[in-house]
Formats: structure tokens, sequence, C-alpha cells
């Protein structure tokens, strides 16, 4: 699964491309947790060529979330498709993490 970042603005942009499941959460994960290491402490993620996310895909946006938490850094989510944004709203996610629409409301959301 492709993952493209974007630095052009205050915090990086990553914009995974396609399904985030099974067979790539955990590539996805390690993928992410690096740049954390890396001392990110704001992150946002561009959904809008996501298509899909499964349940392992849901548990690194969770695990993402709460590290960035701990860390005192921030993870918002924007543009998630309507099937994607339905799997958020039926899991429960959008009461957990900040999901906005557009990528000027993401960057508005950060601490």
């Amino acid at each position: 699964m492709p993952i493209a970042i974007d630095k052009s603005g205050p915090v990086p942009v990553f914009q995974p491309e396609g399904q985030i499941n099974s067979a790539n959460a955990a590539a996805f994960e390690a993928d992410l947790l690096t740049h954390l290491e890396k001392g990110e402490q704001k992150i946002v993620l561009d959904l809008s060529r996501l298509n899909y996310i499964s349940s392992a895909g849901l548990r690194v946006l969770l695990l993402l979330a709460k590290k960035m938490k701990q860390s005192g850094g921030a993870l918002v989510l924007f543009g998630a498709q309507p099937n994607v944004k339905e799997i958020f709203e039926i899991s429960g996610f959008l009461v957990i993490l900040k999901v906005c629409d557009t990528r000027e409301q993401a960057f508005a959301a950060l601490p």
C-alpha cells in the first residue's frame, strides 16, 4: 500500500492509498510509528484515496492516536470517503478520533 507524505504544510500529511487491511496493517503501523519515533508530535492523515479500512487498520489508528496522546501529540484525519467514514461511524471512531472534512479543518483542529 503506497503512502504519500506531504511535508509542505505545518505538519506532515500522510496519504494512504487503496486499502488498509490485515495484509498490510503491520507495515502501515511500522511506517507511521517510525515517524513518531523521529519526534513527530502532530500527524495528519488524508484519507481521500483510501477506499477501505478493516478492523486491523482501525486498530493501527487507535494505537497511533493513543501513542500520540501519551507523548503530548495529536492525530487528525480528514477526507474520508463515505464508505470509510461509515466504518468510522459504526465502530464509534468518530467519537474517539478527530475526523474532519477538509485539510484546512484538520490543520485548524490541531492543538
